[in-house]
């Protein structure tokens, strides 16, 4: 069951640290920026794990792993004499109110501070976070050291700045959604593979260059699960090199069904290779453009640009509904 969560994560994100069979971080930066994202993201795959593998989860959405991990911890049901108390099963924390997440805490619950740990603070008066915000360091470092106190004092301010770091090379980079209603527009499945497909570029520029088989999943209105590929000679990483294959391979999987789930992956990693055309710039530009994409987005965040063809409203039949 362990590793059929973990598979679930990896087609969200590769970056994922698990901390035992049934506890990882996820950075979601690049498929889910901002925390509103990465929020609606949660919420989905709590709803993929339970009604894949019935299984229930809770999930803490932050900017960092420490504030994450206690905000999954207030996620988590609650037992009391009455019996068990149903949790929020998502916690989010706003950028900006770390601090005060954390300095409602006994010190017991910062990283680093274990039984030794403890009674050393609990001798110098400190039990909670607020009085360890308040000791001098210079007390502290008699107590605990250099290393330690410098820690405490970062996670007393909600600070960690520790990235999320895998545990394996990632085999496939991939994105997939549950939609809250089955989708069966084509203009509108079209936008979700378009949108999907440039996370997934873009993702894949940044981290392993290209790759060359591309893949589509695609989940029914009755559960059934079809998946498509198609291989290139080399590896490839714009969206607008492959979009016109996965736009064929979409319509051939639903043949005017309902659609449930849409995903988009690739594996094959290399450079990306770009095909060279002595009478044409068309590949030049193209690349030209991505690289000012990804360089906006690294400035700004993922979200600041979106294709025009992924955003979802009608063309045609509602101009004034464009969004």
């Amino acid at each position: 069951m362990s590793a059929r969560v973990r598979n679930i994560f990896d087609a969200q994100t590769s970056l994922v640290e698990p901390l035992a069979l049934d506890e990882a971080f996820l950075d979601v930066t690049v498929p889910a920026p901002g925390l509103d994202a990465a929020a609606r993201l949660a919420q989905s795959i709590r709803q993929q794990i339970f009604s894949e593998l019935g299984l229930g989860s809770s999930v803490g959405v932050a900017t960092n792993k420490f504030i994450a991990k206690l905000a999954s911890v207030d996620a988590k049901p609650v037992a009391s004499l009455s019996g068990i108390q149903p949790g929020p099963g998502v916690v989010v924390v706003d950028a900006g109110t770390e601090y005060d997440f954390v300095r409602r805490l006994d010190v017991g619950r910062l990283w680093g501070v274990g039984p030794k740990s403890r009674a050393k603070l609990e001798k110098i008066g400190v039990r909670t976070v607020p009085e360890l915000s308040a000791m001098p360091e210079e007390v502290l470092r008699a107590q605990l050291g250099e290393a330690l106190t410098a820690q405490l004092i970062e996670l007393a301010h909600g600070r960690d700045e520790r990235p999320v770091v895998p545990d394996r090379e990632a085999k496939s980079i991939g994105h997939e959604e549950t939609f809250g209603a089955d989708l069966t527009d084509a203009k509108e499945l079209h936008a979700e593979l378009l949108r999907m497909a440039d996370i997934v570029t873009s993702r894949i520029r940044s981290g392993v260059g290209g790759a060359k088989t591309w893949s589509i999943k695609v989940r029914l209105s009755d559960f059934t699960t079809l998946t498509r590929s198609h291989t290139w000679s080399a590896p490839i990483a714009s969206t607008s090199e492959v979009i016109g294959v996965l736009d064929e391979l979409l319509v051939s999987a639903v043949n005017s069904r309902s659609v449930r789930l849409l995903g988009v992956s690739a594996s094959g990693f290399g450079s990306a290779v770009q095909q060279l055309d002595l009478f044409s710039t068309e590949y030049h530009d193209q690349g030209r453009r991505d690289e000012a994409i990804d360089r906006v987005r690294d400035r700004f965040g993922g979200g600041s640009l979106r294709l025009a063809g992924s955003l979802r409203w009608e063309r045609d039949e509602n101009p004034s509904s464009k969004r």
